[in-house]
């Protein structure tokens, strides 16, 4: 029994540690730790009408019983009372020194939302205080703060107004610009929206269109536009291979292109060929609509780049999509007599080996995530492409950069970003859009459709098939999932196989073996199956100008940039296309919000923009994975006019004054761009 200890108790976390959860970790960081909403304490409301109002309100009375009540749980419960009438207060939760607050007697001011229960009105869980008959009402509206698990709202309301007591913080725009934009210095606002008083205009308080919160807004979105713009700047000092060619290899693919290419595409090359002629990395967004013909751009900047005598390296990031490309610009580079290379995780040892050694040395290497594996080295890297690259994490495309030193970067969207959030998330990048479609292209219809309506899909299919059409079949799961119990891809090919027993009906998802998924979709392109069961695998990259339908299982599942890609798919030949989109009720109000907007535009931009409006941009971009620090106060949609002023600010500070906005870019970021420069 000597021996036996009680096991330490766990340390709870000290206000340091909690800070350091918020990101408070300086004086500037409390200063620029602004309030989520104010609650109005400057009045009291009587009881009586108390009772009747919405929203939080304050009432002040006297404690005229107070007990613990243990039905039908443990509970502090007491009645407060003042001259019109009485409110229970209820804490289902609560400590000693709560209990001891509300003792008989005792005056207390409390803030809440006020409900009708058994005992008629009140408040549950109140903030409340014991005053004296002449404590006076504060003069400024009182913040809420964001905050986490121990630390209060009143310990973290002390600590902000601690740090509003030092020296004010040193102005790092100008006067002149200031009193061009009406908008205060960044003390005055600090203070402001820390303590706004009581006659305040609340709806530019809340809206956060009051030039305090404009100010802020317009700091925010400077550090970063300064940040990007230094990364961007920072990069033009790295030497990188000068890729200096005639155009003839290009020249040759092109001309044996059975199209012509359209305006946009020949101002990208354009773009792209003047970039990779410089002695610093191109770090390029490719951007454009569906079917907009990225990858032929890709294609003859890679000619640029092996023409010069480097090596390309062309990275998807799934096994189907690396496959289409690789399959696409085998048939594209054949009679150019360019060496290929193929590497995906799936291979097997000795080929994987193999493909390894020829990556080492051909001119172009295509693949997915394998491309930055260990063991896999490029003698000559010049050239990076990434397709998707949002669906890449930072230090994936950071791997691939630095297996060639510096390589020019060129990267590839097929989800278009909106014009805001390019000027804010990409202000690092150079950008090059694809505007236009080529000639030719059908307009697809998109309709929607009641799960209980199959049999009219179905119909449809049949009609689309007899016509020598091919179809798509879009489900979002492999396996039957408990959560989400939606019609899975193996279920759907066994009721279609059934249903439809005339027809040729394949299946492909994302866990068949690599030759299988080939072998499925080499019969869809060669037109031997009429119908194709998919899971989103075949969401971007997969040609077939003979589909002409799609049907979209569960389409009030998918985000909205997926469904514009599935839809995609279609419409790619001269034959008219439809996109059925199958949906089960009840929708939810974003799932009814993504449908209608899907169904009532197909322009990949405006479906974008819409989609930011919805999502915001931290899911938008997929900065979890990206590295981009997320805006805490500005709103891309309402600002846009801040972030053209952010720009044009960084640039005429970061010329004459670098030291100036060192200091801006600290205070907001702290240190915390760094994975911006990737």
């Amino acid at each position: 029994m000597g021996n036996d200890q009680k096991p330490a108790r766990k340390k709870s976390p000290n206000l340091q540690d909690k800070l350091k959860r918020l990101n408070l970790t300086r004086r500037e960081d409390l200063l620029l730790h602004l309030p989520l909403r104010y609650e109005d304490e400057t009045r009291l409301t009587p009881i009586a009408e108390a009772a009747q109002s919405t929203g939080s309100v304050q009432v002040e009375g006297e404690i005229t019983d107070c007990q613990i009540q243990f039905r039908p749980r443990r509970q502090l419960v007491a009645r407060l009372a003042d001259a019109t009438g009485a409110l229970t207060l209820r804490f289902i939760h609560f400590y000693p020194n709560q209990q001891a607050a509300l003792t008989m007697g005792n005056r207390v001011r409390c803030v809440g939302e006020i409900r009708q229960g058994f005992l008629g009105a009140e408040m549950v869980h109140p903030r409340c205080r014991v005053v004296l008959p002449d404590t006076p009402l504060p003069k400024a509206l009182t913040p809420v703060y964001p905050t986490t698990a121990g630390l209060t709202q009143s310990a973290l309301t002390r600590l902000i107004a601690n740090a509003l007591v030092g020296q004010p913080l040193t102005e790092t725009l100008a006067a002149d610009s200031l009193a061009q934009l009406r908008l205060p210095t960044l003390w005055d606002a600090l203070n402001f929206l820390h303590r706004p008083p009581a006659d305040v205009d609340a709806d530019a308080l809340d809206t956060r269109r009051h030039p305090a919160w404009r100010r802020v807004k317009l700091d925010e979105l400077l550090a970063q536009q300064i940040s990007l713009r230094q990364a961007y700047r920072a990069r033009r000092e790295i030497g990188a291979p000068k890729l200096t060619a005639s155009g003839a290899l290009a020249a040759r693919l092109v001309s044996r292109l059975p199209f012509a290419l359209t305006a946009a595409q020949v101002r990208a090359v354009s773009e792209i060929s003047a970039d990779l002629a410089q002695p610093y990395p191109m770090q390029r967004l490719l951007q454009g609509d569906v079917g907009a013909g990225k990858t032929l751009v890709a294609a003859l900047a890679a000619c640029q780049a092996i023409e010069a005598g480097w090596q390309v390296a062309f990275m998807a990031p799934t096994e189907i999509l690396a496959e289409q490309h690789e399959l696409k610009l085998r048939e594209w580079f054949a009679v150019l007599n360019v060496e290929i290379a193929w590497l995906s995780g799936s291979q097997k040892s000795k080929l994987k080996q193999a493909q390894q050694a020829a990556a080492r040395t051909a001119s172009l290497v295509v693949g997915t995530h394998a491309l930055i594996q260990e063991g896999v080295d490029y003698e000559r890297l010049g050239l990076v492409i990434i397709d998707e690259q949002h669906r890449f994490g930072v230090q994936q495309r950071l791997a691939l950069r630095q297996k060639g030193g510096a390589p020019h970067q060129l990267m590839m969207s097929a989800t278009p970003i909106p014009r805001t959030l390019a000027m804010s998330y990409c202000a690092d990048l150079d950008v090059s859009v694809l505007d236009e479609l080529p000639p030719g292209r059908v307009p697809i219809r998109t309709r929607l459709a009641r799960d209980g309506r199959r049999d009219e899909v179905m119909a449809y299919v049949r009609k689309k098939v007899a016509a020598g059409r091919q179809v798509y079949w879009v489900c979002p799961l492999i396996e039957e999932s408990e959560t989400l119990q939606l019609q899975t891809a193996l279920d759907t090919h066994a009721w279609l196989t059934e249903a439809l027993p005339d027809l040729n009906i394949g299946l492909v998802h994302g866990r068949l073996k690599p030759a299988e998924k080939q072998a499925v979709m080499a019969a869809f392109v060669a037109g031997t199956l009429d119908l194709l069961v998919a899971t989103t695998v075949i969401e971007v990259g997969v040609d077939v100008p003979n589909a002409s339908l799609m049907v979209i299982e569960h389409a009030e599942r998918f985000g909205l940039s997926q469904l514009h890609q599935l839809r995609g798919r279609v419409g790619r030949g001269a034959f008219e296309s439809a996109c059925i989109l199958l949906y089960a009720d009840p929708l939810s109000q974003l799932a009814r919000a993504r449908l209608k907007i899907i169904f009532e535009n197909t322009d990949g931009f405006e479906i974008a923009r819409q989609d930011l409006r919805l999502r915001g941009p931290g899911e938008f971009i997929g900065s979890r994975q990206s590295g981009m620090p997320l805006l805490r106060y500005a709103d891309l949609e309402q600002d846009a006019d801040l972030v053209e002023t952010a720009r044009a600010l960084a640039e005429t500070m970061l010329t004459p004054t670098p030291e100036q906005a060192d200091q801006h870019r600290e205070r907001w970021l702290g240190g915390r761009e760094e994975l911006l420069k990737t």
